[in-house]
């Protein structure tokens, strides 16, 4: 990087406060923090949706994967992304913005408690917490190691400089800064992605190899191939059912930009959008790294760092530190999303039930523990990411694919499949039970069977088999157990229909007791 660099890069931080200022503005109350008091364009949250997805793992353990195996890396990542929001539009998208708009909730998980009961909102609140840091921990590690590439800083460096930018912007602006700067992240990422496509075609052309040809070359044998390697067609099928439950709420986030939105209709439009992005824009930003082996040696055993060299070998100055915003554009739109989305989770659902001072807050209260929390939840995901490629959580793909997609499911179906009719016979006894053997399957798997195993257990089964056990457990104890109170019901019914007349039931902060109140639905 040389001094024209460095004014994009710190220019780009600089845009990135201003927006979080100006957003400061529009934050009235807690509502406006977590969900943009319902007032989010749906373009605009559907292009936050789609970004908040992103970080530098794809330019980083994504790209040594396509380094390595090629075009898997689309068939078994943005496709099953793209192919699961799609359903979710349906499925998922208008119900989870009734969760704002018929029970007045600010958490995705603040429903939970009268879905089931309070011990189940618990342990999926606080292990939702868990994961998610060590999830955000994986994103900082990655961002660190691309600008380690460029600038020379120590990791640990990298995601002091990273995590302090964003928690200023997030904080003071809440989700409405988060979707604004994923906006102008976006554009940046488009011109960046470009950029580095038209550089590779130009630069595959100066060594005599066509667009369509390259894939013929010797150092690309079997990149054509949609699965190969670990990534076979379990580990697609498991991912795809992993990435229909993450990416359409189950991570939290994602669930924030269908509350935002006015209605549920809107809800569904953004996640249409969103899909659409994650089939087509891939595309553009992979092709670069499925040929990287015809312009560079990585340097690491795993590829990780093939897009970097090749992105410092091939962009003039001035577009170098364009691509290097996009990277950071990616990361930090993913982790400020997710920063809220905990935030939400820990003021609204959590903290009430230990703290009688939480349930008594009122709305400039909430508002300054939300913000509270936001920076608390940074800096411990800044903790853990100065651990990533320890012997507890090794590499960064290891922690992203392994860590996230396989505990994501037990946490996850319980909250996303409470939202469905067909399965209101589940109640806590399913909820809690096939949350706890999800986990443990889990362990089981990677490790102690893993370790009895030769060679391990395969990566798609490590992924699968959690996921598998949380799904099974739920739907037969929901079967053999049921549930299904008029209470329960009705939190269903309120969130499956299109009733505008009809009176809310909404749920009392976690902690404040079991009484449901009504008020009249605005949709």
């Amino acid at each position: 990087m040389n001094s024209l660099d460095w004014v994009v890069l710190i220019g780009y931080f600089g845009v990135m406060i201003a927006i979080g200022v100006w957003s400061h503005k529009r934050v009235d109350d807690v509502s406006d923090f977590f969900t943009a008091g319902g007032k989010m364009p749906w373009w605009l949250s559907g292009i936050s949706h789609h970004m908040s997805g992103y970080s530098a793992v794809m330019f980083t353990g994504y790209a040594g994967i396509a380094y390595t195996y090629g075009v898997t890396s689309f068939v078994t990542w943005s496709f099953p992304i793209a192919l699961g929001i799609a359903i979710g539009s349906k499925l998922f998208a208008p119900r989870i913005n009734r969760l704002r708009s018929r029970l007045r909730v600010a958490s995705p998980l603040e429903y939970l408690k009268n879905r089931y009961d309070l011990k189940t909102q618990q342990a999926l609140a606080w292990s939702g917490m868990l994961l998610k840091i060590v999830d955000v921990g994986a994103k900082w590690a990655a961002i660190a190691t691309l600008l380690s590439v460029f600038t020379g800083v120590t990791l640990n460096q990298g995601i002091l400089i990273t995590g302090a930018i964003t928690a200023v912007y997030c904080t003071i602006g809440g989700l409405w800064a988060d979707a604004l700067t994923e906006l102008g992240q976006f554009v940046i990422q488009l011109l960046a992605g470009i950029s580095m496509f038209v550089a590779v075609v130009l630069k595959l052309n100066d060594k005599g190899i066509g667009l369509f040809d390259a894939f013929d070359q010797p150092a690309l044998h079997g990149h054509g191939k949609p699965l190969v390697g670990p990534y076979g067609t379990v580990f697609l099928l498991a991912f795809l059912f992993i990435k229909l439950f993450e990416y359409n709420g189950g991570m939290l986030n994602q669930a924030q930009r269908y509350m935002a939105t006015g209605s549920a209709r809107e809800a569904e439009r953004s996640a249409r959008l969103s899909a659409v992005l994650w089939l087509v824009w891939p595309v553009v930003l992979f092709f670069p790294m499925w040929v990287s082996p015809l312009l560079v040696h990585a340097k690491k055993p795993d590829g990780s760092d093939s897009y970097g060299l090749m992105t410092e070998q091939l962009l003039p100055h001035g577009l170098l530190g364009l691509v290097i915003v996009g990277f950071f554009s990616h990361t930090m739109a993913m982790c400020s999303s997710d920063a809220n989305a905990i935030a939400a989770v820990f003021t609204r659902d959590a903290a009430p039930v230990f703290s009688q001072r939480a349930r008594e807050w009122g709305q400039r209260s909430g508002l300054i523990a939300a913000r509270v929390t936001t920076v608390v939840f940074l800096g411990l995901s800044m903790a853990v990411a100065t651990q990533v490629n320890s012997p507890a959580f090794k590499d960064i793909i290891t922690v992203v694919i392994k860590w996230v997609a396989g505990l994501m499911g037990p946490i996850a179906i319980p909250m996303m499949l409470g939202l469905l009719r067909p399965f209101r016979r589940s109640g806590p006894t399913a909820a809690l039970t096939s949350w706890a053997l999800g986990l443990l399957a889990f362990w089981l798997v990677n490790y102690p069977i893993n370790w009895n195993v030769d060679g391990g257990v395969p990566l798609q089964y490590q992924v699968s088999v959690p996921l598998a056990v949380s799904l099974v457990l739920y739907i037969l104890i929901g079967y053999i157990k049921p549930e299904d109170t008029p209470e329960r019901l009705a939190v269903i019914e309120r969130i499956n229909t299109d009733d505008d007349g009809a009176t809310a039931a909404v749920p009392a902060p976690a902690g404040a007791g079991d009484d449901m109140v009504t008020a009249p639905a605005k949709d």
